[in-house]
């Protein structure tokens, strides 16, 4: 059966726009909520047209047209604005800028991080998923819980500073290998397949590299460039990374889920949380002077 959105094939105004929401059976959008989502980053702003007799609508293209639709079917799942923010984002990180523009994605990006509540809650889902992957069966509640503390401060934009480095290190120590189990034999825990073990130092290195991104962020200075080269970084890691998932996979041993086939789902609800990762770990190289 064929999508509403799949049956656009031109260019519209903000009034097609509207039509088409209520075509599709969406009677409460109207001009306002069009220029709402504009100004979140979650639709472009139309493009001018001049005429010889003055000026005409604004239209907006056809990939605009549906991605309208494609975000009102998704807000039946997620309909806070900030989590429908990542439709644009996947979009432009896989797809490009034919579907939307850099200008739009930074915007978005903005918008999904959020400020306030919404980044402490962005913040604590990234620890939680964080400490899933690191934690040991015999970590102790109150070393978990101050790792969620430390690791979501840090992905809510609170500055690390060299003692705030050590306190965490230690805090990823305690939940990966308790001193029940560690405390004696003086080992070293390492997760997942030997080229690309997760260690102590990898998971702060993860934190800071979030770290970094969140502060530049939220402070409005991850530029276009920026963002572009964050795009182009992540697009060579990850055809790096499917050429090599399954021999990783086969070695995961316990982490063999997070080696799992990526689906299209997950690409849209994982792919801002990875374009800032990577984001952070440019900045991070940048500021080192290492090659990327």
């Amino acid at each position: 059966m064929q999508q509403p959105w799949q049956t656009i094939t031109e260019p519209g105004t903000i009034d097609d726009l509207v039509a088409d929401a209520h075509a599709a059976g969406y009677p409460d959008v109207n001009v306002r909520l069009i220029h709402s989502w504009i100004a979140k980053g979650l639709l472009d702003h139309p493009q001018l047209r001049t005429l010889a007799r003055g000026s005409d609508k604004a239209v907006h293209g056809v990939n605009q047209r549906r991605l309208l639709l494609i975000l009102l079917d998704k807000r039946r799942d997620v309909p806070r604005l900030s989590s429908l923010a990542q439709v644009p984002l996947a979009l432009w990180l896989w797809w490009g800028d034919a579907y939307v523009p850099t200008r739009q994605a930074q915007q978005a990006f903005v918008t999904w991080l959020g400020r306030g509540q919404r980044s402490k809650d962005v913040a604590r889902e990234g620890a939680l998923g964080l400490l899933r992957q690191v934690d040991h069966p015999l970590a102790t509640p109150t070393s978990r819980t101050r790792f969620v503390r430390l690791v979501t401060e840090l992905g809510n934009g609170t500055r690390l500073t060299p003692r705030g480095r050590a306190e965490l290190l230690d805090a990823v120590r305690a939940v990966m290998e308790p001193d029940s189990v560690f405390g004696a034999s003086g080992l070293v825990r390492a997760l997942g397949p030997a080229q690309a073990a997760m260690t102590a130092e990898v998971v702060v290195a993860h934190a800071e590299a979030v770290n970094i991104a969140v502060q530049r962020t939220l402070a409005g200075r991850t530029d276009a460039g920026v963002l572009e080269q964050a795009r182009a970084l992540h697009r060579t890691s990850t055809a790096e990374y499917l050429a090599q998932r399954r021999a990783l996979a086969a070695q995961a041993g316990p982490l063999a889920d997070a080696f799992r086939e990526p689906t299209l789902e997950g690409q849209i609800n994982d792919g801002a949380q990875q374009l800032l990762l990577t984001l952070g770990r440019h900045l991070l190289n940048k500021r080192a002077g290492r090659p990327q």
